[in-house]
């Protein structure tokens, strides 16, 4: 089934498939004539054309030197790593076949047939300026970046399967023309080589490991894994900092079992000043899968130390981490963030003081980036630092507050709600100092939404008119500039830095806020005032001012606005206490009552919610005698939601 390399691929890979199961099962096989036929077969094997046939040859190599050792590998090392060697590279592709490419290449991006097109695909190779231009994005570019690799990904494979076959035995094995093979992998240009590369590192560091993940070859002079423990750091730390969210989940495998391959802390600690900074923010990558993983690394690694290590190398992560917050990928710069705002709340303050203007300097540029997501998670950052370094932060205040104000007002609901929370820390940073400058804008806030205009649509300030942001956005994406010459990037990748072009979340652009939104975000800072100390009466204040908003029904969005005050007002509620709270209730009832009958479900929904919590929050009798006092009709409403019902006569 495997000597006949015409017979269908089918038929190859059962034969495979059978012939390593019977060398998994069978104690007496392999010192037979089979294991020497099947042997030459596989390799012939790993240059067939079918991809799943060469992973199962690849398999079969595997299982051979699971039953015959490391001298199976010896025997067939030269075919193995010069079938890896040979495919790092691709050929040129002559010129016929570079226009073939192309011509699939646009037939599958244009999901036409190749004479419907505006545009030739010969522009791709041509004279155009599509062409000419450095970097264009022609198909054989497009396919050595991100196609699969000729036969190396297999290769890889086979050599991955292997090791793992020869486990600890395979450690004499490891030398310096092995790595350099095997980094020239790591530093590839395709990201499909570069993951593959790292899940074979992970095998190659595991070679120190036992089947139940003890350490098996001793820590001294002969474990190579531990002679070439530089390299693979270094290594290792540039693929936890790939572009690629894939490539970085292979190397933080790998860098999971390089760690536990290395046994201790002692040990482990030459290599943690490049690991550990890298290893730490990942922990709030966007991908989940990395992030995933990198948590429970964390802990397998750091235990409940965790602080204490990023303390140690304190001056190495605040580095790579105000590094990170230039990255291209704006999904690294949201993730720094959240690691700086970490910093400041989880760290000895002690330790991070030096630091602290640094850091500011870096938030404050991410603070005004182009993607929301990093804009909202430097905001919650900023307000943490000022809670945290009052004193060493209070210089960086007027460049901060224009920007959390602008926050507050942002069209994204979750960003309005990070600045509440960050604004508030400022409060209990500063106190005396902001709070009347802060109470000023919230009453400005909620007083503007006086000024929304009837019928605003969400999109009004873009297309009306005509507006700014539609002439922009249409310029932007009818500019061939924009489009051309370019990095390439797909989901994958997360996209690049959004001032240079954006991909598939493309938050560059922002419309004009609308009144609503600034006193919704102003709503969201009320309620992170009401439990904070000695504010209760500036809270009480602002509510009637809270309430009078809430009349404005003149625009399509006050559906939203009144969704948000039936959220926070239970939290408003319980912050300021029962006493203070119920000489207001009544000024909400209305609003409450008009969201409960409301079309919207979202609305309706919060309402009733709320209307649920302040009864049981006040008291089912004090509820239901407000409600009556102030409009007896509502009792039907109130009866029919089951919420306050009237008291049993016994």
């Amino acid at each position: 089934m495997v000597s006949d390399i015409s017979l269908p691929w089918e038929t190859k890979h059962g034969g495979l498939m059978g012939s390593k199961c019977l060398l998994d099962h069978s104690r007496n096989l392999f010192h037979s004539d089979f294991s020497g036929v099947i042997q030459d077969h596989a390799l012939e094997l790993l240059a067939d054309e079918e991809f799943r046939v060469r992973i199962a040859a690849g398999e079969v190599m595997g299982a051979l030197c699971k039953k015959g050792g490391p001298d199976v590998y010896a025997e067939n090392r030269d075919a193995i790593l010069e079938g890896i060697q040979t495919n790092l590279e691709r050929q040129p592709l002559t010129e016929v076949l570079q226009q073939e490419d192309a011509e699939k290449l646009y037939e599958k991006l244009s999901s036409s047939p190749r004479s419907s097109g505006a545009v030739s695909p010969r522009m791709f190779n041509s004279g155009s300026p599509f062409g000419s231009r450095r970097g264009s994005a022609n198909a054989s570019q497009i396919f050595h970046d991100t196609a699969g690799w000729k036969n190396l990904e297999t290769w890889m494979k086979c050599f991955q399967c292997v090791v793992e076959g020869c486990g600890p035995l395979f450690n004499p094995y490891i030398d310096q023309t092995l790595l350099d093979l095997i980094f020239a992998a790591l530093t590839h240009t395709n990201r499909f080589v570069r993951e593959t590369g790292y899940y074979v590192c992970a095998t190659l560091v595991g070679c120190g490991l036992s089947q139940d993940g003890e350490v098996a070859v001793p820590l001294d002079e002969g474990n190579t894994i531990l002679s070439y423990g530089h390299q693979f750091a270094e290594h290792l730390g540039n693929g936890l900092a790939d572009n690629w969210s894939q490539v970085r989940l292979a190397a933080s495998v790998a860098t999971r079992k390089f760690c536990q391959s290395l046994g201790n802390d002692q040990i482990r600690s030459a290599f943690y000043p490049i690991l550990i900074p890298r290893m730490c923010l990942n922990r709030y990558y966007v991908a989940e899968g990395v992030r995933i993983y990198s948590q429970d690394t964390w802990k397998k690694v750091a235990g409940m130390g965790g602080a204490k290590l990023v303390e140690t190398y304190i001056t190495e992560t605040v580095e790579f981490y105000i590094s990170q917050t230039e990255a291209d990928n704006h999904a690294v710069r949201e993730a720094a963030c959240a690691c700086i705002a970490e910093l400041g709340t989880k760290i000895d303050k002690d330790v991070v003081r030096p630091f602290v203007p640094g850091l500011l300097d870096a938030l404050l540029v991410c603070f005004k980036d182009d993607s929301w997501p990093v804009r909202d998670a430097s905001c919650i950052a900023c307000g943490n630092f000022l809670r945290c370094f009052a004193e060493e932060s209070k210089g960086s205040l007027d460049a901060l507050f224009p920007l959390f104000f602008e926050n507050l007002q942002d069209n994204i609901p979750s960003v309005r709600q990070g600045a509440a929370n960050a604004l508030a820390n400022v409060i209990l940073a500063y106190g005396d100092e902001v709070i009347p400058m802060i109470v000023a804008k919230i009453k400005e806030g909620l007083a503007g939404i006086a000024k929304q205009p009837e019928n605003a649509e969400k999109y009004s300030g873009l297309e009306k008119g005509p507006a700014t942001y539609g002439v922009v956005k249409r310029a932007r994406d009818n500019d061939m500039d924009t489009h051309s010459n370019q990095p390439m990037y797909s989901c994958g990748s997360l996209a690049p830095k959004m001032g240079r072009g954006g991909g598939c979340m493309d938050h560059q652009f922002k419309r004009p806020s609308e009144p609503w939104e600034t006193a919704d975000g102003c709503v969201h800072l009320v309620a992170e005032m009401a439990p904070l100390k000695d504010l209760a009466s500036r809270v009480s204040e602002l509510l009637p001012d809270v309430a009078h908003a809430a009349t404005y029904h003149q625009y399509a969005q006050h559906v939203n606005f009144l969704e948000t005050i039936c959220k926070q007002l239970p939290n408003i509620a319980r912050g300021l206490g029962k006493r203070p709270f119920k000489a207001h209730i009544e000024l909400f009832l209305e609003p409450i009552f008009y969201s409960i009958s409301c079309d919207n479900a979202l609305t309706s929904s919060a309402a009733v919610n709320c209307l649920s919590q302040l009864s049981a929050y006040i008291g089912p009798g004090i509820m239901r005698g407000r409600v009556e006092q102030y409009n007896p009709r509502y009792l039907e409403q109130l009866d029919s939601l089951n919420i306050a019902p009237m008291p049993m006569m016994h």
